[in-house]
């Protein structure tokens, strides 16, 4: 009897009575388009990235076959991308991953090629012959898997709070109206970076891949991303002809007369060269492009460029910037040729040494509006500073950057926002 009564009660409940939530809908945030005057990318026709998709170009991947298939190449056609669980670029077509040793052909060895441009027997010239030649054609095959071309009208994004795309290079080539969102881009790892003998005047090694690459992108919003080198940080690489081998590029380069993008609420973490707008100083097409809104980002471990630009409208607000104790650090914002930087209420955090004029570095440039900054804590005038600290060594940096930012939402205080992006900037973070 009391198991009847128990059974009828159940079914009662099960009846009349909703669970818990029941009535809660979780928003799908892979039609959401970037809000109206959130930065530079909703000028104009703002960025709505695949928002126009039909159901039959809506994807759920979870492995590189599935993205591939996704992508069509970089077609315009509108698509909405949901990436699931850890999709590994460097994996064959039938889910096998794929290691430098795969992709090596032609005979190339890294022994053989260090020993063959080796500068003090090679001297200061390109690299070529059989082993360059190796190289080049062993980057090839890695190309073919890693890099992965975005059309217009799309977007990708992660579904939950573990959606990574590893060993992947995101590049948006010409392409205009692109969302990327809530997702791990992880460790671009280039097996066969280049030696490059006059970079620098000292050499350098030359990695191919940025985890995402707009080059000549327009309209595009990049939204609670992670981007680091988890995995194969460059600080664990050998020192090759007294240079660091370094086995990746930038976490996001904006090149080549991209215009109109908004960064927000994104992590760059542990890398070296994280962010560059405007590829170089001799590139007068970019004039009146490059136009890059960064708001609410932490950069966290990150040696330099967060961001360093060459002719560059760019408004940098509410970000909050990490240098770790043990970490080497060159500068955070870097002035190059014809850059106009508004940077206003970033937060810093960093160690002793590190002083507040070493910020900021120069290369040409003039221009920059920084107010509302936090030094460890305190209130400065990073302008005054930098001027105060490397005069008579660069060039003294002004406030006019011949505009003033309109296209934001609310610019909190750097301490507000300091906290805020403490907690929420990132990919898995979406609120």
């Amino acid at each position: 009897m009391r198991l009847r009564q128990f059974a009828l009660a159940a079914a009662l409940l099960g009846t009349f009575c909703l669970p818990a939530h029941a009535g809660e809908q979780v928003h799908d945030i892979s039609r959401d388009p970037l809000a109206p005057n959130d930065g530079w990318a909703s000028y104009g026709t703002g960025t709505t990235g695949g928002a126009a998709a039909d159901d039959a170009h809506v994807y759920a991947v979870t492995d590189r076959a599935g993205l591939v298939r996704a992508l069509d190449g970089g077609s315009d056609t509108p698509k909405i991308i949901k990436v699931a669980g850890t999709i590994d670029a460097n994996t064959d077509d039938r889910g096998r991953h794929l290691d430098c040793a795969d992709y090596a052909t032609g005979g190339y060895d890294p022994k053989r090629y260090l020993a063959a441009y080796d500068p003090r027997s090679w001297g200061a010239a390109k690299p070529s012959g059989p082993q360059e030649e190796a190289r080049q054609a062993s980057a090839a095959r890695q190309a073919e898997r890693v890099v992965f071309t975005v059309g217009s009208h799309t977007t990708i994004v992660g579904l939950g709070s573990s959606a990574v795309l590893k060993g992947a290079s995101l590049q948006v080539r010409g392409a205009d109206n692109v969302i990327v969102r809530n997702v791990e881009l992880r460790d671009a790892y280039d097996c066969f970076p280049v030696w490059q003998p006059n970079s620098g005047g000292l050499g350098d090694w030359k990695a191919a891949y940025d985890t995402l690459w707009l080059n000549g992108a327009t309209h595009v919003w990049v939204d609670h991303v992670t981007a680091s080198d988890k995995g194969h940080p460059d600080a664990d690489e050998p020192t090759c002809f007294a240079r660091n081998y370094l086995r990746h590029d930038g976490l996001l380069d904006i090149t080549n007369g991209s215009d109109l993008v908004t960064v927000s609420w994104s992590r760059f973490a542990d890398h070296d060269k994280a962010m560059l707008i405007g590829n170089g100083d001799n590139v007068t097409g970019d004039r009146g492009k490059l136009r890059v809104t960064l708001h609410h980002n932490e950069f966290d471990g990150v040696v330099q460029r967060a961001p360093r630009v060459r002719f560059g409208q760019v408004h940098l607000y509410d970000n909050r910037y990490v240098v770790p104790d043990d970490g080497e650090y060159r500068y955070s914002i870097g002035v190059s040729t014809e850059s106009r930087i508004h940077a206003e209420n970033n937060a810093f955090h960093t160690p002793n040494h590190v002083e507040a004029a070493d910020l900021v570095k120069s290369w040409n440039g003039s221009a920059l509006h920084a107010s509302g900054t936090l030094f460890n804590g305190y209130p400065v005038d990073l302008l005054t500073l930098y001027n105060a600290y490397n005069s008579g060594s660069e060039r003294d940096l002004t406030a006019d950057v011949g505009w003033t930012p309109a296209l934001h939402g609310p610019v909190d205080s750097a301490a507000v926002a300091d906290r805020a992006v403490a907690r929420g900037a990132g990919a898995g973070r979406i609120r």
